[in-house]
């Protein structure tokens, strides 16, 4: 970043959303909307150093958590944001003989930026709005399954050699993870069908927890309505009645992070992307 001033960009939303201005943004900086003439797309950002937030893995998580709850709170009093990542800068323009004075300021780049691509913001608006994201993580605990233990692993294995007890417990094992890979197979198949079936979308995401002991068997982001919260869940719940086995994670609802699809930001001397925000048990 060469600029000294700089805009940090919470989210994109509508303009009319004027309430929004009374959000407090990282480390208490007053957030303020700046609005793309002609567009009716405004950003939420606060004035900042140009120069990208770095810290301790501590420090990152709780300005990622800042984050997370100025845009969670700006999307429940508007019903639609786009969502972006942490560390998004957009700086004064240098001047051509150097230093940041005579050069673009960053409220224009970046209103030129919305302005261009206006038409793609708006349809993401319009199609994210009033929808949520829900994440669901779903796993088998095989020491659950109940698998009855073989005869040569009762009184009887006493009498068979060190060796011979470790050959028959990794094949006990191998057994135990083969049954329960074909039952993750069956219980992903049937339940991907029911989720899909509710949720707008559905987007496989790696997985954020899992013991040793634990079979995968499906991480997904899905995008839904949210009056359409309680019958995902109501799907989880009787899996879980049905399948003891089955260990179920169920987030959110959280503003569509997984489902924004923002344009090509700017160049990178202009904007600086960071990293996407992490699940911390709060956010995706």
């Amino acid at each position: 970043m060469t600029g000294e001033h700089a805009l940090y960009v919470y989210a994109l939303l509508r303009s009319e959303t004027a309430t929004t201005c009374e959000v407090t943004g990282l480390d208490g900086c007053p957030t303020r909307l700046v609005h793309a003439p002609g567009t009716g797309i405004a950003a939420l950002v606060h004035d900042a150093p140009a120069s990208p937030y770095q810290g301790g893995d501590d420090q990152v998580r709780r300005w990622v958590g800042q984050q997370s709850e100025v845009v969670t709170t700006v999307w429940e009093r508007t019903g639609s944001v786009l969502p972006m990542t942490f560390n998004v800068l957009v700086a004064d323009e240098p001047s051509p003989e150097g230093g940041s004075a005579g050069g673009r300021k960053a409220a224009e780049r970046l209103t030129e930026w919305i302005a261009e691509r206006a038409a793609e913001i708006d349809e993401q608006l319009r199609t994210l709005a009033d929808r949520c994201e829900l994440r669901v993580e779903i796993a088998l605990d095989r020491r659950a399954l109940g698998a009855t233990p073989a005869p040569h692993t009762e009184g009887a294995s006493t009498h068979r050699s060190a060796g011979m007890r470790r050959l028959l417990a990794k094949q006990e094992e191998q057994t135990a993870r083969q049954t329960a890979e074909r039952l993750a197979d069956e219980v992903h198949a049937e339940v991907r069908g029911r989720l899909l079936a509710i949720a707008e979308d559905l987007r496989d995401r790696g997985r954020t927890q899992q013991s040793p002991d634990e079979t995968h068997v499906l991480s997904a982001a899905l995008l839904t309505r949210q009056e359409n919260i309680d019958t995902v869940g109501g799907v989880l719940s009787e899996l879980q009645a049905r399948q003891p086995a089955v260990r179920i994670r169920f987030l959110g609802p959280w503003p569509p992070y997984s489902f924004t699809e923002l344009p090509d930001p700017p160049t990178t001397a202009a904007l600086l992307a960071g990293q996407r925000q992490p699940s911390a048990g709060a956010r995706p």
